[in-house]
């Protein structure tokens, strides 16, 4: 915190901080990582896969234009390298 972030007015000492939350709809702003086995059966069928932190969805953006979901990754850098998690 800076005192830039901080001002007094009127006896009150205002917190001008701006702090970044989460909103409805974020999921939906992010790639999220999958079991690979999901990913064929997802474009074939249409079918809804399964992301690695919950996210239930049907997969029609390219991934690669979005940041990784934070809670994926951290699930994914987890994992024993080489290995996918169990069903």
């Amino acid at each position: 915190m800076t005192s830039e972030d901080l001002r007094t007015e009127g006896g009150l000492l205002i917190d001008e901080r701006t702090v970044e939350q989460p909103e409805a709809g974020d999921h939906e702003r992010l790639a999220h990582y999958v079991k690979k086995n999901k990913i064929v059966e997802s474009a074939v069928l249409g079918a809804p896969i399964e992301a690695l932190c919950g996210k239930v969805w049907i997969p029609s953006r390219d991934p690669g234009k979005f940041p990784v979901c934070p809670e994926c990754k951290e699930i994914y850098e987890g994992l024993p390298q080489g290995k996918e998690p169990k069903e």
